[in-house]
């Protein structure tokens, strides 16, 4: 069998999906919940609802979200209650929506060593996002930037500290 292409970056298509539902999966473990389905149904739709940006993407795809339009969650909470490994779901899932394997995490973006200034708005903007931050009243780069740097002891400490240019 032919080794599937892995996308940009190097991931491979279900990249997204496994590390996604690996870390819920591991949750789940270390809280001992009840392997049941209506249980693990309940929780994944407790952990899609801290879910950002693209995780938000893939619950909704999933049906996990309050307005998503198809329900499958019961693709993940079924095999999950048996243990099964969070790769063949997430292939399993690939057949039902091609959608799900189209999410790729974006490139992180080093804190401590870029320089705002040469980030674009949009970019500026995916990091306010990323903590759960907006920025009222922002309508210059300059804006974004004082913005992230205000936050960032609170958000990205070990970066701040490292930074040389505040």
């Amino acid at each position: 069998k032919a080794r599937e292409k892995t996308s940009h970056l190097g991931q491979a298509p279900e990249a997204f999906c496994i590390s996604y539902l690996g870390r819920f999966y591991q949750d789940l473990k270390d809280r001992d919940v009840t392997f049941s389905p209506a249980s693990i149904e309940k929780e994944l739709i407790k952990f899609c609802r801290e879910a950002r940006g693209k995780e938000n993407r893939l619950c909704y795809y999933i049906g996990a979200t309050e307005d998503a339009a198809t329900k499958i969650i019961n693709e993940v909470s079924k095999p999950l209650s048996h243990h099964i490994p969070v790769e063949k779901i997430c292939e399993k899932l690939k057949k039902k929506d091609s959608q799900i394997c189209e999410l790729k995490y974006d490139k992180q973006i080093d804190l401590s060593t870029v320089d705002l200034k040469k980030l674009r708005v949009k970019e500026l903007k995916k990091i306010l996002d990323d903590w759960g931050e907006t920025c009222k009243g922002c309508a210059e780069k300059s804006d974004y930037i004082r913005k992230i740097n205000e936050l960032m002891p609170k958000y990205a400490p070990k970066a701040a500290s490292s930074r040389t240019d505040l």
